[in-house]
């Protein structure tokens, strides 16, 4: 497999979570505090989507050659330090990297209201992100 193969599963796993994302939005912030399943199954589909975007920022850099990233976070500075992303955009994305370690290490418990704004206003970053590796060759 090609990295430009890697490139394009990364995309294609990132839209499908996405996908299944977009069916939860459809719940209040009340009910994803109080209905366990689908806190859980939010936080679930939310880690996989930030995993895979994480996953995808490697992939370019492995691609492109860059200098590989010594943490998950890092490799969207290094994507800005190579001009493909801006500084302030690699922040947004590297904050995504703190969910999910609270969400895979079960640091505390996760807040609901976190999960909510994530689901309602901080998936466009993700989409942004993949249309700009879709677009790398």
């Amino acid at each position: 497999m090609t990295n430009i193969d890697v490139i394009e599963n990364r995309v294609s796993a990132i839209k499908k979570y996405l996908n299944i994302i977009d069916g939860f939005k459809r719940y209040s912030a009340e009910e994803i505090a109080h209905d366990i399943t689908v806190k859980g199954a939010v936080e679930r589909y939310l880690y996989l989507a930030v995993q895979a975007t994480i996953d995808l920022a490697e992939a370019v850099i492995a691609y492109k050659k860059f200098r590989k990233p010594s943490t998950m976070g890092e490799s969207f500075y290094i994507l800005s330090e190579e001009k493909i992303i801006s500084r302030e955009f690699a922040e947004k994305l590297a904050k995504m990297v703190g969910f999910r370690n609270v969400v895979a290490h079960d640091y505390e418990e996760v807040d609901s209201g976190v999960v909510f704004n994530i689901l309602h206003h901080e998936l466009s970053d993700i989409e942004n992100f993949i249309k700009i590796c879709s677009q790398i060759k």
